[in-house]
């Protein structure tokens, strides 16, 4: 491969990648385009001109695409990836390899079809992919990949060197998607983002009379069937029973869908996962490049004795909405598993840590005011419209209260010489942790009650990274706040920021 960047020929994409460029325009523009075409259909008379205009549409869309791929060239240099791209106003960037953080290979159904697949290269900061190739073929694709991961190092030899074979870190067999498909109950959002996507496809009240009359139509029959007290309500907790199954089984085959094949592995210090049935992805990330991790279990995950763990990464915010960035690490696995990942990426941390350091317990109530003043503002309004029934609310707020007081009360931290970690939540528990060297700024926060309790709000930013929850100590006393901020502040002076 040639040395320089300027002796190194100009290559295309894919011949066929207009073709997905057209796809994903079309994907864009799907409803106005069904919306012209059904609204047209509806004429009895003058209908020509919105099939024209429709036609004209697709073809200047299918034109764009054209050109974007005429006018598309990438040059591989010894220590940067050129692209030229534009159509009216060209374009040149100038990609270093060191410079890109994370590398994404996907392949849905009709990439695998023809052989191919889209390359998205992103690094720090921006809310779009610095280089996104749409398409290659599959093995020109992962041999720049493969080039990328070498290059990027930041041995100068790491280039000439053998690439070293993946080591696998975790597979999740069948038995672990049932698991992961239980647990994320997707169907559920999948219903809920079908339903809100109808509701507002349709007019108001063509939604709302559809409701209307399905209901009419299930209490006449129900009416019909003239069942007792006990028989109704045996009949209505077995269709309760049935939808529930019906929502786990599609959320197990989501599950095996989007995870089918998972695979991370390590190769030359960077992590690579691997998943999908259909649609193939293989996002691939260097570990230096990772700002924080998080492990994160709700009451599902603790009743099925798992866990997950998630990182952050300095690259865009874009990508993640695309879902296709490197952020579940681990989808789901059982607590050990993911304790000892984590002690084998990160050997120099001690994880879990021996001890953790609570916060001040003062205040605790603090967390209920803002179900305090919604309960009361539904309180207030069912009383109006409902009598005595409407202080039913109020039942909500020992709950609230204990809630507040148990999460106040696991709220910890554990600072040492490499790196700080946190915890908190009780009903749905995480920790997050990030080595020193990522820290980029300190920020102390005193609200009105923190200076009537004596706490602070110390939070810790890393570089680029925006996961969630943020590393943020919360309820500290005030002045141990200021003696950890000029701890660290300290260790970050001292210390060379590595991102």
């Amino acid at each position: 491969m040639p040395d320089s960047a300027d002796d190194a020929p100009d290559q295309r994409l894919h011949p066929w990648s207009w073709l997905f460029e057209l796809q994903q325009h079309l994907q864009q523009f799907l409803l106005p385009l069904v919306a012209l075409l059904f609204f047209g259909s509806r004429r009895q008379d003058g209908e020509w001109p919105f099939h024209l205009v429709t036609l004209a549409v697709l073809l200047a869309m299918t034109g764009s695409a054209l050109l974007q791929y005429l006018t598309y060239r990438y040059r591989i240099g010894s220590d940067a990836l050129t692209v030229r791209s534009g159509i009216l106003e060209r374009t040149r960037r100038e990609i270093p390899f060191a410079r890109i953080h994370n590398v994404v290979v996907h392949q849905n159904l009709l990439h695998r079809l023809f052989g191919v697949a889209e390359l998205r290269l992103e690094s720090a900061a921006g809310d779009k992919p610095e280089a996104q190739m749409r398409v290659l073929r599959l093995a020109q694709a992962l041999e720049l990949e493969r080039l990328i991961r070498q290059r990027g190092e930041s041995a100068p030899a790491a280039a000439d060197s053998e690439p070293a074979a993946p080591a696998p870190l975790l597979e999740l067999p069948l038995p672990e998607l049932v698991r992961l498909g239980l647990i994320s109950n997707r169907a559920l959002v999948v219903a809920a983002a079908a339903c809100g996507a109808i509701w507002q496809m349709f007019p108001r009240d063509v939604a709302e009379e559809f409701v209307r009359d399905q209901g009419r139509q299930a209490v006449g029959y129900a009416s019909q069937l003239q069942l007792g007290a006990v028989p109704l309500a045996g009949t209505v907790a077995l269709v309760l029973v049935a939808g529930l199954l019906l929502m786990a089984l599609m959320s197990i085959a989501l599950a095996i869908v989007q995870y089918h094949g998972f695979r991370l592995s390590e190769a030359e210090r960077r992590l690579t996962v691997e998943r999908g049935l259909l649609s193939r992805s293989r996002s691939s990330v260097a570990q230096r490049r990772i700002q924080a991790w998080t492990l994160r279990e709700g009451m599902l995950h603790r009743l099925f004795r798992r866990r997950q763990l998630r990182v952050d990464i300095a690259s865009g915010g874009g990508q993640e909405q695309q879902g296709r960035a490197l952020k579940e690490l681990v989808p789901v696995a059982a607590p050990a598993a993911c304790d000892a990942l984590l002690q084998h990426l990160l050997p120099a941390v001690q994880w879990p840590p021996a001890r953790w350091q609570a916060v001040s317990m003062r205040g605790w109530w603090r967390l209920c005011l803002p179900a305090l003043v919604t309960v009361a503002a539904v309180t207030a309004l069912g009383c109006r419209q409902f009598g005595a029934w409407g202080l039913l609310p109020l039942l909500w707020l020992p709950w609230s209260a204990l809630h507040a007081h148990r999460q106040v009360a696991r709220m910890g931290y554990s600072i040492d010489s490499r790196r700080v970690a946190i915890r908190g939540g009780w009903w749905s528990r995480w920790w997050r942790v990030a080595e020193l060297d990522k820290l980029q700024a300190l920020r102390l926060d005193r609200s009105p009650l923190d200076h009537y309790f004596g706490t602070a709000t110390l939070t810790l930013d890393t570089a680029g990274a925006s996961g969630s929850p943020p590393l943020r100590l919360h309820f500290l006393e005030a002045a141990h706040a200021r003696e950890l901020m000029e701890q660290l502040g300290q260790e970050m002076a001292r210390r060379r920021l590595r991102w």
